[in-house]
Formats: C-alpha cells, structure tokens, sequence
C-alpha cells in the first residue's frame, strides 16, 4: 500500500506460515492467506525443495538492515525505531546508488512500474477479528491496557485490531476508536478525547507475586517448575498462578511436587494437563485429599456464640430413617421366605 504497487508473484520458502500442505510447485496455500494475498493482486507461490536462493532478494534485505540500519543507532522507543527506519528505508536507501551495480532503486522502480500490479487506494488495512466481555466499569481489556465503551450498557463488544489502532464495534455500529498503546505501557486506561472522562476505573488485581511467593515456597521441585513455566511463549502469568494455587489446596504436597517434578521433565505448561497428572500420581500412590484447614479460633466468633444458645437440633427422624432401612431386608427375607412355603 506504500507504493501502491504489487508484483504479481511472491515467492515464499516452504514453512507453514502461508503453506497448508505440499511443497514447491504442489503446494497448497491456506484459504486464509490466499484470500489475503488475492486482495492485493498478488499469488503466494512456494519454491522448490534446495532452491532457497530463490528468494535471496528478501534475505539480502534483512543483511542490509542488520548491518547497515542498526549499528551505532540510538532510538527512545519502538515507535521512534520506526520513524526512523521509514525515512532511512524511503529517503536515504531510495536514492543511494548500489555498490555493485550503481543503479538507483528509486529509479528502478519507475522502471518497474510499468510490469506492477496497481493497487485501488480503498482497500481496507489487515486487522484482527477480537471479542472482549465489557466490565462492570464499561472497560474492555486488550493488550494488557483498558479501553472505555461509551454508553451505559455493558454487552461482549467486537474490537477491530489494526497496525496502529483498535476499533470497538456494537452491533455493526462503531462506538469508539482509539490508538494503541506505545509499546511496553501496561495497566493504562484510555477513553476518548473530547468526551468527559469516565467516573470509575477498572480495579483489576494484576500482580501475582503473592500466588508465586506461595507456590515456590512448596518445595524445590514447584519452584524449578515456575522457573520453567513462566518463561514460555504466550503463557497468561497472572491467570495461571493464580489457578495453580487454588489447584494446589486440592490435593497433598506430596502430590503437588510430583506433578511438578513430572511436568517440568515433560516440559507441560497447560493446566488442564497438570491436573490429569496430579490425578495419576494420586492413582499410583497417596490418594487421600488433605484434611479441611479449621480455624482454632472459631468458638471465639460472635456468630458462634450466638447459635451456642440455641437449642440442639433434633435428629431422630434420622435415626428413624435408618432403623426403617434396616428392617425392610427382613420384611423381604420373610416375604420370599412364605412365598417358598408355598
């Protein structure tokens, strides 16, 4: 969209970021990513098995940005790297000659032009489809950031994700739209400009250092786990200490650091499948939950010694229940007894 042009071909290798199956010319490309690449007039198209230098034009870049753009930079932020690298990459690198070949690449691509595809000016930028549940302060969460919903109603939006910015959708109706934020803020809150600001702010707890003191305080063996566990891609920190550590007032110590210890050699990180190992190691072994934390202090409150006062309840009519369910296998036995009489 940048040069608002397009070759016809993109050659691509062979891993499956736009690959479904096949390889080379038999290749298969994702309904998703052909759709993708058929808005923008081009055709994903996968070289043959030993022919990597069939884009070396792509890795050529990469060197040059590697070895060219970075050294001896200094940048305040991702955004800043950004500015920077678009008026390197479209202003100085456009119009400094190549060393082997001494043709200019903004020159070129006048040339080039002529064998581009064209691309019309109103195709709309990529974005991801989301949905977020809207809190009981009219916020939703995205990116670790709060995001207002104007209106009172507190319903699951759509949130429309760009490059730059995030759109919130009620029933097909835009409601708000706003920039996303730089890059390593986290716990902000956002609401948009020109309207009065929200009364209330989400108060969501979103430290978990206590779940983590507590879980690594179990035993050397949870706390080479964590050391593990936390370190993987994607994992949802705060969301998966705290559930650990309700899990682990489930079941034994014992239990918990064999699962821990299993876990860590079978590099496990879904709690689902922790729990199905704690259950095998209760199988194989100790299977008795631990015994019900009782507060000592309990005949101390002023709840106790209220309902102390009252009078005991009466549990007879159990007791009579029961003698009953004793003496109806007797009824039977005598019942079968006549009936053999006869």
């Amino acid at each position: 969209m940048h040069w608002k042009h397009s070759a016809k071909l993109c050659i691509i290798d062979n891993t499956n970021l736009a690959r479904l199956r096949g390889t080379g010319k038999n290749a298969v490309i994702c309904p998703e990513m052909g759709a993708f690449s058929e808005r923008y007039g081009f055709q994903f198209v996968c070289h043959a098995i030993g022919h990597s230098d069939r884009k070396a034009g792509n890795e050529r870049s990469f060197w040059i940005v590697e070895t060219n753009f970075f050294p001896g930079r200094k940048f305040e932020s991702l955004e800043d790297l950004n500015r920077q690298a678009l008026e390197w990459s479209t202003v100085r690198l456009e119009h400094r000659p190549a060393k082997r070949t001494g043709l200019i690449p903004a020159k070129v691509f006048e040339h080039e032009r002529k064998f581009l595809t064209k691309l019309p000016s109103h195709l709309p930028a990529p974005y991801r489809n989301l949905e977020r549940d809207t809190d009981q302060y009219g916020y939703i969460a995205y990116g670790g950031n709060d995001y207002w919903v104007p209106g009172t109603k507190r319903e699951k939006m759509k949130v429309f994700v760009y490059a730059d910015k995030l759109k919130i959708y009620r029933h097909r109706t835009c409601v708000a739209e706003y920039p996303l934020a730089p890059d390593g803020v986290k716990n902000a809150h956002f609401s948009p400009e020109g309207q009065p600001k929200p009364r209330y702010r989400s108060k969501k707890k979103r430290s978990s250092s206590q779940e983590e003191k507590r879980l690594r305080a179990m035993g050397p063996e949870m706390d080479a786990y964590l050391d593990y566990v936390l370190k993987v891609p994607g994992i949802q920190r705060h969301r998966f200490l705290h559930q650990l550590l309700i899990f682990s007032r489930q079941v034994t110590s014992a239990v918990l650091l064999e699962m821990a210890q299993r876990a860590l050699k079978y590099r496990i990180s879904r709690l689902e499948t922790l729990k199905r190992i704690a259950w095998y190691c209760m199988s194989q072994g100790e299977s008795t939950l631990p015994n019900p934390e009782v507060d000592e202090n309990l005949q101390e409150r002023d709840a106790y010694q209220e309902g102390c006062l009252t009078d005991e309840p009466d549990f007879t009519v159990y007791d009579q229940m029961l003698l009953e369910d004793d003496q109806e296998p007797e009824k039977n036995q005598d019942n079968h007894e006549e009936n053999d009489h006869e």
